[in-house]
């Protein structure tokens, strides 16, 4: 089958596709042709040597993917052949098949095409798991999400609104602002041309979880800004994971500052997400209250533009590679 290999730490160019075997199921495993595969802050690490896969996981790129299984490994009961999934795997979804856990797998959600649900796995078990479960965010309460316009970002718009939640963001521009507003965030603020710690405050936000991708100094700011009894979530580090801050407000505000990866997490722990996940989000699919949101697509064999794209930050939504 073909794949894109990394072929050195680098730039996008380092991405190729080569010709490798299909992978055989094991227990508990299905094979997945894969139709679409999302592109991921995650991979973009991984090509430049930062976030190696974990023990056991596939060299080649890629964390969620959409597509048709073909064939079923030993003890599989879930899934049978021609059923359409997409799905979070630890690795390999640049490539035309991939194998995954069945209980890491979920359904197509009704109506939506193999792209869209492509779309899906990654920002979807990142936020819940973050946002509300870590997070513990609750309807009434408010959000703030730092990079709106992300894939991240775009989701925890759409999933904070879709269960009752006010949603503030930042982004870098008065096109990613008006593109979060128009998918519901009730406040956007250009960090570019407004420091949000005081702008948010002067339109009365007050939040009450926090997820963050930049760190740096925004850990400070977040410190400020949050209300009593806020939860600070860290899902990467952007500007930093080293910084200089002032922690008293997490014993005068009863503080929870915390945070999470995904990718390393057991089969088991991911399926307890899946499962929350179909509990319930995958209705909300099904009444046409969610809808991932497609940036730009690309050949399999582009997966170099496409990250030179993720690169560029120009990108508001999802990137996702098309494989025939």
């Amino acid at each position: 089958m073909t794949a894109i290999a990394i072929t050195a730490p680098g730039g996008p160019e380092v991405l190729k596709p080569v010709t490798i075997p299909v992978p055989v199921p094991r227990r508990g495993e299905v094979l997945v042709k894969v139709k679409a595969a999302g592109v991921n802050r995650p991979d973009v690490l991984q090509r430049q040597g930062g976030y190696p896969p974990p023990p056991g996981a596939p060299e080649t790129p890629g964390l969620e993917i959409a597509g048709e299984v073909v064939a079923l490994g030993e003890g599989v009961r879930r899934w049978e052949a021609g059923d359409r999934v997409c799905a979070l795997v630890p690795g390999g979804g640049y490539a035309q098949f991939a194998t995954v856990h069945e209980d890491n797998a979920l359904p197509v959600p009704p109506g939506l095409s193999f792209i869209e649900a492509a779309a899906i796995p990654e920002t979807f078990f990142t936020v819940w798991t973050n946002v509300f479960d870590r997070g513990g965010l609750k309807e009434g309460e408010t959000l703030l999400v730092h990079g709106g316009s992300s894939g991240i970002g775009t989701t925890a718009i759409m999933l904070g609104k879709a269960l009752g939640s006010l949603v503030a963001v930042t982004a870098g521009s008065k096109e990613k602002c008006a593109a979060c507003l128009a998918l519901g965030a009730d406040v956007a603020v250009n960090y570019r041309e407004q420091d949000f710690a005081v702008a948010l405050p002067e339109q009365g936000i007050k939040p009450d979880v926090i997820l963050d991708m930049v760190g740096g100094d925004y850990v400070a700011k977040n410190l400020k800004l949050i209300n009593m009894h806020g939860r600070i979530v860290m899902i990467a580090f952007q500007k930093g994971s080293r910084f200089e801050a002032d922690w008293l407000p997490i014993m005068l505000k009863r503080l929870t500052f915390t945070g999470s990866t995904l990718r390393p997490r057991s089969v088991a722990e991911k399926t307890e997400i899946a499962r929350a996940l179909e509990r319930r989000v995958w209705p909300l699919f099904g009444a046409d209250q969610l809808k991932p949101i497609i940036y730009r697509t690309f050949p399999l064999a582009e997966a170099a533009a496409a990250h030179a794209l993720m690169d560029s930050g120009e990108h508001i939504g999802k990137i996702v590679l098309v494989v025939d």
